[in-house]
């Protein structure tokens, strides 16, 4: 079974119209799996709970949760920045984002289940402040409770922005790896997940980051997962998975500087799937995360639905759902297959010679402490 998480009030996680985290394209995106007929016998929807303040406090402390409380902007917690700005209700809709996430972890643990939150990823939140459009840090709130009964879990985040705020809750844990494929913090907020970040103490080792190149496409995120997130689920050996898939890394979102297609997501995203059914007999966490641009994120999620219903991925979009999001964007919505986005000579040059350098020092670091390469 599948449990699909989705409420209509994950539109009132909503930070403003002018703010790029626009909750309309989770409502799109569960819309299309419902008419692409995603959502039945094998894949069921769930209404989720608000988490509690005890599940809550498995990773953020009570000073912060009085904070967000408080609904008022005061930056020594992160609320009220450009990024993260303050609105009536942050609270409760910040509760049920991690509730579902907290929920559909419990599932798996019950149930041995897969589940997909597509309102979750929210990967930036720190213990003790919001960061990044996040406030409740659902993904890490998840593995906490996936530590009940498992010893050895994978977090493994494709967004187009390092998922700082997991790496760093785990940093010293050596049950829980971190792997992140994102933009280089050269380029790009938050600025952080380089390939010396490989954890401290018991969990030195147990984070790995690799860090793309900007421009990168297609080709390099197939080289860079092929040469490192194979070997490390043969020796880590993770007993259940938990997936950011946020879809930013797409060439035409507005917040990153990356190639990839729909078709090199899709692609990730059937790897991980098909990792998880080798190494964690299917135990798999899906949580949707970055993707700023409406055309794109509702397909790229429906995609992810498909995949892990072992389905093909819907060769057309169907005409009622298009009808729909073209009178309320007035915009035309992204169909599989989009286009593969070329580089000039000079750039691919660039582009390539980084990521080799990325990929034999991140090796030898992670060798230096487990021989996994």
């Amino acid at each position: 079974m599948i449990y699909l998480y989705y409420s209509d009030k994950f539109q009132n996680y909503n930070f403003g119209p002018e703010h790029p985290f626009n909750p309309t394209r989770l409502m799109l995106a569960c819309r299309l799996m419902e008419e692409l007929g995603l959502v039945d016998g094998l894949a069921c929807m769930v209404e989720p709970n608000p988490a509690s303040e005890a599940d809550l406090q498995r990773v953020h402390t009570a000073e912060y949760l009085a904070a967000v409380k408080l609904e008022k902007p005061d930056l020594a917690f992160g609320l009220g920045s450009d990024d993260t700005p303050v609105f009536p209700g942050i609270y409760d809709a910040s509760r049920l984002i991690a509730g579902a996430s907290i929920d559909a972890a419990r599932r798996i643990v019950r149930e041995d289940c897969s589940a997909f939150n597509i309102g979750g990823g929210l990967h930036h939140a720190m213990p003790s402040n919001a960061s990044g459009f996040c406030v409740f840090d659902d993904p890490a709130l998840a593995i906490a409770v996936l530590r009940e009964r498992f010893d050895r879990i994978l977090y493994i985040d494709i967004d187009g922005h390092h998922g700082d705020g997991v790496q760093q809750i785990f940093y010293d844990d050596p049950h829980v790896l971190t792997v992140s494929l994102h933009e280089s913090g050269l380029y790009l907020f938050p600025g952080t997940g380089f390939i010396d970040e490989i954890g401290i103490g018991p969990g030195k080792g147990y984070s790995v980051n690799i860090p793309m190149p900007m421009y990168a496409g297609d080709d390099e995120y197939a080289r860079a997962f092929a040469e490192i997130v194979p070997r490390l689920f043969e020796w880590f050996k993770p007993q259940v998975v938990v997936a950011q898939l946020g879809v930013d890394a797409h060439y035409s979102d507005p917040l990153t500087s990356l190639n990839m297609t729909l078709n090199g997501y899709t692609d990730l995203v059937r790897r991980i799937i098909d990792l998880t059914g080798l190494h964690s007999e299917g135990r798999l966490l899906a949580l949707g995360g970055g993707g700023y641009n409406m055309e794109v994120v509702p397909v790229a999620w429906a995609s992810v639905l498909s995949l892990m219903r072992g389905d093909a991925l819907p060769e057309y979009l169907p005409p009622y759902w298009a009808e729909f999001f073209m009178n309320l964007t007035d915009r035309e919505p992204l169909a599989l297959p989009d286009i593969e986005m070329k580089v000039g000579k000079e750039t691919q040059k660039r582009i390539t010679l980084e990521l080799a350098a990325t990929l034999k020092g991140l090796k030898e670091k992670i060798n230096e402490i487990h021989r996994v390469f």
